[in-house]
Order: structure tokens, then sequence, then C-alpha cells
């Protein structure tokens, strides 16, 4: 764990350089008191924040470095349906819980599109995004999708590309077809992760930055430690994804780090930026080992994808994705890089996110697996519901067993690379 006089600013990545807000709330310093304290200012905690107090709570958010610092700020920005695992435990509970989980799986957007408007939250929020076929039977995935939706009776608009026209609309032959969906679209992370935590400070929500937990004293109101400061609540709710470190009796080995990269070229011009992504969607791959990019606002390529499992960066972020996004737009090479980036996201073993609580009142949720965008949003959720005690959707996730891996958390990123490399050479035949 960092020294607590070790300040830690944003990565300097596009979103930081472009960031309408440089926050700067105070250290914690002393003692203060809360009816909920959340450690973590990524999606996670600010979503629990902002949700705990639009229904009345008193909370305090208690950052190790900036709002957004992890993977929150530094992400692809796509906003994309769903939760990893929840077909696991449709297996578990059976086919009576389907109209939950599928309400589930689309409660991130609506409450990312919600608050967007509530807040007036400028972050480049745009609808529309596209899973692409870099495999021919790939392609066959997508009737699948359309007839879950068909089946749910789905609101919004999806339509299925042909390779002919996945070509025209998005300037490539890399992909044999495309499914687009218009409820599902993009958006600046970083800025929503700011606007967020701007909303709930104006509902009265107590944030401190640059104050990493130390530790927690748990009993009837557990005591959350920093080395300037306390809170006191009636409960905690733990929100550090990868870069959590407490209560390693509980949740050691539970999560992993694993490295992902993204590259922006510098502004396109109007006609590149129509070649080679005509309707401004998200565009993500469907390989196990994805591949992913999008617009930003001012026409940049923001490019990622080759996440790392082994726990090592590479030497330079530029020359391990540009290759990538050459493959899939040859037309680019000449285009300069403005901006490279890299950050943790955290894998849980069996995707599903690691959810619970110690002691009947700290609860915890991290281990999105690099798919947490909108799920963050729906676990925010969650985690009030069950702080107040309403723990149906809860249970969902915490009654899933999880696996933690013996040894070190390096011996646990070499079994997990390990895996991932069977999944590598999948997508490769």
């Amino acid at each position: 764990m960092k020294a607590s006089n070790e300040k830690q600013e944003h990565t300097r990545s596009y979103y930081a350089a472009t960031v309408n807000q440089t926050t700067d709330y105070p250290a914690l310093d002393g003692s203060t008191s809360a009816d909920i304290c959340v450690v973590g200012a990524g999606f996670t905690g600010v979503a629990t924040a902002l949700t705990l107090a639009e229904r009345g709570y008193s909370v305090a958010l208690v950052e190790a470095n900036r709002v957004g610092w992890g993977a929150s700020g530094r992400n692809g920005g796509q906003v994309i349906n769903g939760i990893s695992g929840l077909e696991k435990i449709r297996k578990k509970r059976g086919d009576g819980i389907a109209d939950m989980l599928w309400a589930l799986k689309w409660r991130g957007n609506d409450i990312i599109y919600e608050r967007v408007e509530k807040y007036s939250i400028q972050c480049d929020l745009k609808s529309g995004y596209v899973e692409v076929a870099p495999k021919a039977r790939q392609v066959s995935y997508f009737e699948e999708y359309a007839a879950e939706r068909e089946r749910h009776k789905h609101a919004y608009d999806y339509e299925i590309w042909d390779r002919e026209k996945t070509r025209a609309m998005l300037g490539t032959d890399a992909f044999h077809g495309g499914f687009a969906c218009y409820r599902d679209g993009h958006l600046h992370p970083l800025n929503l992760c700011v606007g967020e935590a701007r909303a709930a400070l104006e509902l009265g929500v107590q944030i401190f930055e640059q104050s990493p937990v130390t530790g927690i004293e748990h009993g009837k109101r557990p005591k959350v430690k920093t080395d300037s400061g306390i809170v006191e609540a009636d409960a905690v709710v733990l929100a550090g994804n990868a870069y959590s470190q407490l209560e390693p009796r509980y949740l050691s080995n539970l999560v992993f780090p694993a490295g992902s990269y993204i590259i922006a070229t510098e502004p396109l011009s109007e006609d590149v930026a129509s070649e080679i992504n005509r309707r401004d969607v998200a565009v993500c791959d469907v390989n196990e080992v994805v591949d992913y990019y999008r617009l930003s606002a001012d026409k940049r390529l923001l490019y990622g994808g080759a996440c790392n499992y082994s726990g090592r960066d590479p030497a330079s972020i530029k020359s391990y994705i540009l290759p990538r996004m050459l493959n899939v737009y040859p037309q680019l090479k000449d285009v300069r890089i403005d901006y490279e980036w890299g950050g943790r996201i955290g894998i849980v073993l069996n995707r599903i996110p690691a959810v619970g609580r110690i002691n009947k009142n700290v609860y915890y949720c991290h281990g999105y697996s690099g798919h947490g965008l909108t799920a963050t949003h729906v676990m925010g959720e969650v985690m009030a519901d069950a702080v107040a005690g309403t723990m149906e959707r809860f249970d969902l996730f915490a009654d899933m067993k999880h696996f933690r891996l013996p040894g070190s958390q390096w011996v646990g990123n070499q079994i997990i690379a390990l895996g991932m490399l069977y999944y590598k050479i999948k997508d490769k035949l």
C-alpha cells in the first residue's frame, strides 16, 4: 500500500487531458461520521454514494487518489449492456429469474442515460454500439442476440449487419458481419465519473481524495482509518476493484489485476472519420480476448485491446496496440498517435463480480473482468439496496462461489495468463 504522502494523479490519458473538471477534494483529516462510508471513488463507489444520497443517507466517500483514478477514468468508454456471469447465475437459480436478470442486464444503461440528463453531465454520451465478427463462424452469434431481444420484447432498436454493410459502415474488410444495438453507446468515462461525483457532493456526500485507507476497525459502527483521519459509520462499502488491498483475510486472491491499454490518434478529418465509422458507434469484436475502438468527440480514434493477464506491462503501449489498429485500418498508417495509456482491470476467475459482506456491515463489490462501465452502475444500486436491507439482487451474486488461488498474486496472474492462452489460440483458429 502506498504511503499517504505519495500523491497519485491521473495517468496521462486522452481523458485526463480533456476532463471537464480537475477534482481537488480535501484529504480526510480528523474524525467524521456518516450513515455509510464508501471506500473507492471509481464508478462503483461513486454510483453507490450517489444512489444512497438520493435516498437520503449521509455518505462519506474516501478515495486513495483522485475520483475516477483507476479503470473508471481510463477505460474504452463503451456503454455496453450486461454484467459478466449472469448466465451462470441463471443456471444455478433456474429460468424463474430470467426476467430479473434481463432487467439487470440493461439497468446500467438506464441509470447512465437518466443521470446524464438529470444532472446535466457533459460526457459526450452517444447511442450506438456494434459487435463485430473477425471470423466467419462468429456471425451466427448475431441471430442469437436478435432472438433474445425478441423474446424479451426489447424496446430499443437493433439490427444485424451483413459483411457488405459492415464494410460500408466501418470502412474495413476485417469483419464478416456485425450486430448493432442503439441502447448501448459510448462516452467520456472520466467526465461521467467526475460529473456523478459532483452530483453526489451537491446532495451532501463528503468526498475525500488522496486518502488511502489503511484499515477497518470492525464493530457495531465500523471505523475506516487513514493515516490522518477516521470515518465512523453504520456500514461500509468497499469498492476498490483491481486496486483494493483491504480485508486480505476475506478478499485476497479473489480478484487479479490485468493490464489493459489504449492509444488515441490525432484528430481525424471529417472524411476519414466518416469512412471508418459512418454512424459514430462504439465497436468491439466478439473474440474471447477483445479489441475495441470508437471515435472521441474531437474525432480521434481511440483503440484498445490485447489485455495482458501476466501482470507485466509492455515496454511500449503504442508498439503493443498500434499493429492491431493497423490490421483493421491500414489506411491510418501515417496518422500520428497522440496518447497511449494503460491501467489495471479486476479479473475474477469465474467472471462473476465478487460480492459479499464481512461481519454483517462491511460490504464489498469488485471484479468486473473488463466489462464494468454499466455493471458498476447496476452494482451501485444493488449495494445501496443491500445496505438498506433489501438483499434480493445482492444475494444473486453473493451466493455464487468464487475460487481463491493459493500462493501470491503473481502466481495467480501466471495461472490466469496460462488459461487465457487457450482463448487466444482459439481466437486465431
